[in-house]
């Protein structure tokens, strides 16, 4: 968009691997107000699985009027070192985002989750508070989900009908026709056609779907809770009314936060930054403008 900008930045992660950084700003001059000193408040965006740091663009330009905002491709996705050939530890993708908050001096950042990057995002500010002014989960569960959770899974995945032909056949697909819908999603089509590639026979994913289920298979089967209490910054715990993450357990997660605070859009399933942009941006920003104030 006209007068916008994004900077790429490199970081080196867990174990040296490489990890791509992307830094979002309304235009050429970037920094705070002279109350500020011209530094504003960093905010790191963590993708989900299978998602990708340009995913979060709008929120991140839509905070960069107030925010250093910094969206990080996380190992295994985007523009970021691809994985080898098992999993890496479920502690790495916290290590690669504390690398990130160091190198790209972005601390105390408020972190910004969404699925997978939420947990990574609670983890980080339970281990080094120091690094983590606030936290905002996004339809991420605390609890378990266990082995039928990753059998559905993996048969999910063995069903995408690979390679698509064109890139509307996949925003049809993933916003249509997929039979895990209940009903059309169309910024679902849009999500998954930002993490296509075109191959010479088509259009395939940018990830190894083998490999993203090995990397769910490092959390799906265990509990959070232990680490969510240890989360002593504020944290926003925010659910689409559709989403995966249940009420009752939404409203049990910020009862165990310390700070814990709840937001919840009507008319959103686990996609709710993308697919009810607005009620999104009431959601949070308000509570990273506070957090801001405070500090």
């Amino acid at each position: 968009m006209s007068g916008r900008m994004v900077r790429r930045s490199e970081v080196t992660g867990s174990g040296g691997v490489r990890l791509a950084a992307w830094e979002f700003a309304e235009g050429p001059e970037r920094g705070g107000g002279p109350e500020e000193g011209g530094r504003r408040p960093g905010v790191l965006l963590l993708h989900g699985l299978m998602g990708c740091a340009s995913h979060w663009a709008a929120t991140a330009r839509r905070l960069a009027t107030a925010h250093r905002a910094v969206a990080l491709d996380q190992r295994g996705h985007g523009r970021s070192e691809q994985l080898a050939a098992g999993p890496p530890a479920r502690t790495a993708y916290a290590d690669d985002a504390i690398a990130a908050i160091e190198q790209l001096e972005l601390a105390p950042a408020a972190l910004v989750g969404h699925g997978m990057g939420a947990l990574t995002a609670w983890q980080v500010a339970a281990r080094r508070p120091d690094l983590v002014s606030a936290l905002v989960i996004c339809d991420m569960r605390a609890s378990p989900l266990g082995a039928a959770s990753q059998r559905a899974w993996a048969e999910w995945l063995s069903s995408w009908p690979v390679p698509f032909a064109t890139l509307a056949d996949v925003r049809t697909w993933f916003g249509e026709g997929d039979p895990a819908l209940e009903r059309p999603r169309p910024e679902r089509g849009a999500f998954f056609a930002e993490v296509m590639a075109e191959r010479s026979d088509g259009w395939r994913p940018v990830f190894s779907r083998r490999r993203i289920l090995g990397v769910r298979e490092t959390w799906v089967h265990d509990a959070h809770w232990d680490e969510l209490a240890q989360v002593t910054c504020p944290a926003l715990v925010v659910r689409g009314l559709d989403a995966e993450l249940g009420r009752a357990e939404a409203q049990e997660m910020v009862r165990v936060l310390p700070r814990g605070a709840y937001a919840e859009i009507p008319d959103a399933g686990h996609l709710l930054p993308w697919e009810q942009p607005e009620a999104w941006y009431r959601a949070i920003e308000p509570f990273l403008h506070a957090v801001a104030a405070r500090s």
